[in-house]
């Protein structure tokens, strides 16, 4: 039998599906939408730390690829400053300045700007020439590096195992003064007998205490220098070059007591000898700081170190201040005597302003 219409439609309506709640379809929406976006995001950060770690391996093994189209530019600057890491500080000089402008007689002569890091005159400063009592720098600065200044030192017979005639600070055996002291009488008075006692004290031995010397020296970069003793005295194989005495002065520099007792006119110590109280005077060997030399106008002298054999000739390392308080070190070696010396020194000072 067949349904009429109003059957039809009340068993269309009973078959109909129940529709859920509003809201219940809306919280299902949102779940769904907080689920796409958190692996949007986790997509997203895996893109971005894959590119972080590509960008850092770029950056890694293209360090020194000039050929890289991003880096190239920039890693030259980078490596070139990598490369200068060790002469940051230094006047850097390849040998090409030479200069002969001031008509200078002595053997080689420089000047550096510890201020700007140039080369305000060089003339033969890679020359290896001997540097007599210039050598004492080094043995002041092994000695700051490895010793305190208030160490005492029994001084022994090796005061005595020197060039009879040579410049002393008239010490003995048994004497017992401060590393301090020591120093004054090594760099002020240019003493060779404060040099042996400090060489046995700080090396143990004189040779091992040269052997310090000459590994001070090649960490420094001072490739032209040999030393064969603390003092200076003349041996062929006890050399170094102009250049090799600005980085041993430089170096020497960064210690107060250095700057303060060769920036010092004299010195008087007291010391123990045979178990009593001894006074002694010790005078500077630098003619600017006793008033037998005067430096050009608008240049202060700090203080140096003389030196002066009859292979070496007249030398001379210097600290001085131009007109602006900038630091500069200049150094004059193989002059043929004092009176050249302080000539030909007042000459590279007065370039110090130009």
């Amino acid at each position: 039998m067949e349904s009429t219409g109003k059957n039809t439609r009340r068993e269309r309506n009973r078959r109909t599906p129940v529709q859920p709640p509003k809201k219940e379809h809306k919280i299902s929406l949102m779940k769904v939408g907080i689920s796409f976006l958190i692996v949007i995001a986790l997509v997203l950060g895996s893109v971005s730390v894959v590119t972080v770690i590509k960008n850092r391996e770029i950056h890694l093994s293209n360090l020194y690829d000039k050929s890289n189209a991003v880096f190239g530019i920039e890693k030259v600057q980078f490596n070139a400053n990598r490369a200068a890491a060790f002469s940051e500080n230094l006047c850097v000089s390849d040998g090409t300045e030479d200069d002969s402008s001031l008509n200078l007689t002595s053997g080689a002569a420089g000047s550096f700007d510890l201020a700007s890091g140039e080369v305000d005159y060089a003339q033969n400063i890679f020359n290896k020439m001997y540097p007599a009592s210039i050598t004492k720098v080094m043995t002041a600065l092994v000695t700051l590096k490895n010793c305190s200044l208030d160490e005492t030192v029994t001084v022994g017979e090796e005061c005595q195992d020197i060039e009879s005639g040579s410049s002393v600070c008239m010490i003995e055996p048994g004497d017992q003064l401060t590393v301090e002291q020591l120093l004054y009488g090594l760099l002020l008075n240019s003493g060779n007998d404060a040099a042996m006692s400090l060489a046995v004290y700080v090396g143990g031995t004189v040779d091992n205490f040269v052997n310090m010397m000459n590994e001070e020296a090649a960490s420094l970069g001072a490739t032209g220098t040999h030393f064969a003793n603390p003092h200076g005295l003349h041996d062929e194989n006890h050399y170094t070059t102009a250049y090799d005495i600005y980085l041993m002065f430089q170096e020497a520099l960064k210690y107060d007591a250095f700057q303060e007792i060769i920036g010092s006119s004299e010195y008087y110590s007291i010391f123990i000898r045979d178990n009593d109280k001894y006074g002694i005077m010790w005078q500077s060997t630098n003619y600017y700081h006793i008033g037998e030399a005067t430096p050009p106008q608008d240049v202060e002298v700090i203080g140096g170190k003389t030196g002066t054999t009859d292979e070496a000739g007249s030398c001379l390392c210097l600290l001085a201040k131009d007109k602006y308080g900038d630091s500069h070190v200049s150094i004059i070696l193989n002059a043929g005597d004092k009176e050249t010396l302080y000539a030909e020194m007042n000459k590279l000072l007065s370039k110090i302003n130009n």
